[in-house]
């Protein structure tokens, strides 16, 4: 059968794929770096000059970080080279099936030929950030790069990095209409950063404006469901709150959670013992949407303790009088749900992506699922062909009701897109 393209003008308009885009992935399991990079060139072998690689390695590879981008550009060609270390890694490998690899040696390489697209790779000095109160002028330096009508933006940050909140509220004050999706690099005892930029380790952090015909789209499950009421928050200080409603009825959280208690099962009473967190409402409007299958406008967020004396709890969240919250039970059976549905949409939206990006917490993984390959395995249930890279993190980027934020326990996917024009 003959090759068929839409013309460029078409293939924008209805979110087709531009001609001759490309993706192309390895993914190795050997012991030593040196021989993982001959798997990954073999694989690749024939493939032509790529517009961006991504590159993720395992943290068992650390002590040899600095030598893995000179060692792969020996063998592949790209434009721009960007990745990072994990605590695990995923991959498509060449038979085309994707993996979730923990705690063993893994690297995993994606070649992307994305023509029509707009590029910026950028490098961040985390140490010395502008201030959150001034102009967007200094934060869009930072980038590199004009203030392109929503550009699309993949963000990987250095463990190291004291201010990663302000530094995402930084970047969505100078980009507020780019999706933003990434993570955090896993740590190590090497005396260099986690991130990979051009042909160096690098800490701070990295990453790379995506625009012109493409664009990332984001998905990201908290992998948790809510039990009980939603509750308005009525007393708070700081990250602790006092007191809660629902109607007319005033109570500590606590007492409010053990009135959720007793129309639990057995095996959820179990889960609160361990796996217990608050939903934050970001925004009142959107809990009250009609739509009870949209996306879920609730931050979910750690409890950190809980007070004896008054039955205050402590939220990993700065809070205020106002905003609404709902208990949240994460398991695994959750996590599938979630992540199907949000899936299922996304389908709806682009049914053909490029390819995938997944940004998983340490805690998902088997940890979660009992079994490995659980949250690639969902994606390839709805795109079946799609191949998928990314990294295992330490925090978790990607956006809930319009803002980015930094996540845990998540799985915060990018589809690369065609953008459609308009």
């Amino acid at each position: 059968m003959a090759a068929f393209s839409l013309p460029s003008w078409l293939s924008r308009t209805f979110g087709a794929r531009p001609a001759q885009a490309w993706c192309r992935t390895a993914l190795a399991s050997e012991t030593s770096l040196q021989a993982s990079v001959e798997d990954i060139a073999t694989q690749l072998r024939g493939a032509g000059p790529a517009d961006l690689a991504l590159v993720f390695a395992a943290a068992s590879y650390a002590s040899d970080l600095p030598r893995l981008l000179p060692l792969l550009q020996e063998k592949v060609q790209a434009s721009h080279w960007l990745g990072c270390l994990g605590g695990g890694v995923v991959g498509t490998d060449a038979g085309g099936s994707p993996h979730e690899l923990e705690n063993k040696p893994a690297l995993s390489v994606t070649l992307l030929r994305l023509p029509g697209a707009e590029l910026h790779p950028f490098a961040i000095d985390t140490d010395c950030l502008p201030d959150l109160d001034g102009p967007a002028d200094p934060w869009r330096a930072l980038l590199n790069a004009s203030a392109a009508p929503s550009p699309s933006m993949l963000l990987l940050v250095d463990p190291s990095c004291s201010r990663i909140n302000d530094l995402i509220s930084g970047l969505d004050y100078a980009c507020p209409g780019a999706a933003k999706v990434g993570g955090v690099a896993g740590p190590h005892s090497a005396g260099h950063g986690s991130l990979l930029f051009g042909d160096q380790v690098v800490r701070g952090a990295v990453g790379c404006l995506i625009g012109g015909a493409w664009q990332l789209d984001p998905v990201v499950a908290q992998g948790c469901r809510p039990i009980g009421p939603v509750f308005d928050v009525e007393q708070v200080q700081r990250n602790v709150v006092l007191e809660v409603s629902q109607g007319q009825a005033r109570r500590s959280p606590v007492a409010a959670l053990q009135s959720i208690l007793t129309d639990l099962s057995a095996e959820e009473r179990e889960l609160v013992k361990h796996s217990l967190f608050l939903g934050v409402g970001r925004s009142n409007f959107s809990l009250s949407a009609a739509d009870p299958d949209g996306p879920t406008s609730f931050l979910v967020r750690n409890l950190l303790g809980v007070d004896p004396r008054n039955g205050a709890v402590a939220v990993a969240e700065r809070m205020r009088v106002g905003q609404q919250v709902q208990f949240q039970l994460r398991d695994a059976s959750a996590s599938r749900l979630e992540l199907r549905q949000l899936l299922t949409r996304q389908q709806r939206r682009n049914p053909e992506p490029l390819a995938a990006l997944l940004f998983a917490c340490l805690g998902r993984g088997v940890g979660l699922y009992g079994s490995a390959d659980g949250d690639v395995e969902l994606c390839r249930e709805v795109f079946d062909q799609v191949p998928i890279a990314g990294s295992f993190c330490n925090g978790e980027i990607g956006p809930v009701d319009g803002s980015t934020y930094l996540h845990g326990y998540t799985a915060s996917l990018a589809f690369l897109v065609p953008r459609a024009e308009g």
